[in-house]
């Protein structure tokens, strides 16, 4: 696919994908979507991709929100088929991706940007970065996730504090209250983000795949539940050539060299 709202590119097993829209900050419309799902695609099929990185194009904005322009005219049965396709619904998508994903947050992270922000495994923000959910000065509220995810991450009061005000939190707070989970300066953003994602390259990607699973079932099921679901794929690790390698490297005092097997 030929992206015009997006820039991709992967190598040495790091995807990049860059919310290409900076004269309306980086803003998610329809075609942006669509082309973050063909990328997500193309993810799940290479197998060679180990982690993603998310951020948006400039330092001004990660993503800004969501196209207003293209939410005034849905009708309740439109908004449901957006939602259940490229809005909601894609963001779980970058949640269950296979491989984690970092979002490298650079400036304004609001709306449909933090809802996004949130989906990702580890959220790495400039100190420049603001987020929030200010969706309810709009005559709405956050639709893509933001009333589930955002409690769990700041705490029940907190997130209602949030969203019911629409208060938008500069980097230092988001980081106090868990929103995010790293602040650096803004010229040590990009070097921070990659030196995660190249580490997290370096691990097996078949038990990451597990890993991920695990700790994303266990999010939203009951103790009992989770526990059991971690048990079971815990137990396939010992299935593969790369938890034997792992093991036998330790053990034999080596550098592990993991195939994805």
């Amino acid at each position: 696919m030929d992206f015009k709202n997006i820039i991709y590119s992967k190598e040495n097993g790091i995807a990049r994908m860059t919310i290409n829209r900076p004269d309306v900050r980086n803003a998610l419309n329809l075609a942006t979507r669509r082309e973050i799902r063909e990328a997500l695609k193309d993810i799940e099929s290479d197998e060679g991709v180990r982690v993603l990185i998310i951020t948006g194009a400039g330092d001004k904005a990660f993503i800004g929100g969501a196209d207003v322009s293209e939410l005034k005219p849905l009708s309740p049965v439109g908004a449901e088929a957006y939602a259940s396709t490229l809005g909601a619904q894609l963001y779980a998508d970058i949640e269950n991706l296979r491989i984690p994903v970092i979002a490298m947050i650079n400036g304004f992270c609001l709306g449909g940007g933090c809802e996004l922000a949130m989906c990702c495994d580890i959220r790495i923000a400039s100190e420049a970065a603001k987020l929030g959910q200010p969706e309810i000065s709009l005559g709405i509220f956050p639709g893509g996730g933001g009333t589930v995810r955002l409690p769990r991450l700041v705490g029940w009061g907190r997130a209602k504090e949030l969203m019911y005000s629409g208060r938008v939190v500069d980097a230092a707070e988001a980081g106090r209250i868990g929103l995010v989970d790293k602040v650096v300066p803004p010229d040590k953003l990009e070097s921070t983000v990659n030196e995660l994602a190249g580490t997290i390259a370096s691990k097996s990607p078949v038990i990451m795949k597990l890993l991920k699973k695990s700790i994303n079932k266990g999010m939203y099921a009951d103790m009992g539940a989770g526990l059991s679901y971690e048990k079971a794929n815990w137990s396939l690790c010992f299935g593969t050539a790369d938890a034997m390698e792992g093991l036998g490297a330790f053990l034999e005092k080596r550098k592990a060299e993991f195939k994805g097997k």
